[in-house]
């Protein structure tokens, strides 16, 4: 049995509320480390693109308000 497969099986086996717990965990956990990925990839210069879009997107007034 490989070690996802037992986590799979012992997450299915949590009661309730700990699931929830753990849920909520899980998902802070993702977030952070989407975040730090993020930061990491800004730093790198890695979305500049995005920057660019978006200035062109002004000079030719395609940018909408929201």
């Amino acid at each position: 049995m490989s070690d996802i497969t037992a986590l799979q099986e012992a997450i299915l086996a949590l009661p309730k509320e700990d699931y929830a717990r753990f849920r909520t965990w899980f998902s802070e956990l993702d977030w952070e480390r989407w975040d730090r990925q993020i930061e990491a990839d800004s730093e790198r210069e890695k979305l500049d693109f995005l920057i660019a879009e978006a200035q062109e997107a002004k000079a030719k007034g395609k940018l909408r308000k929201l």
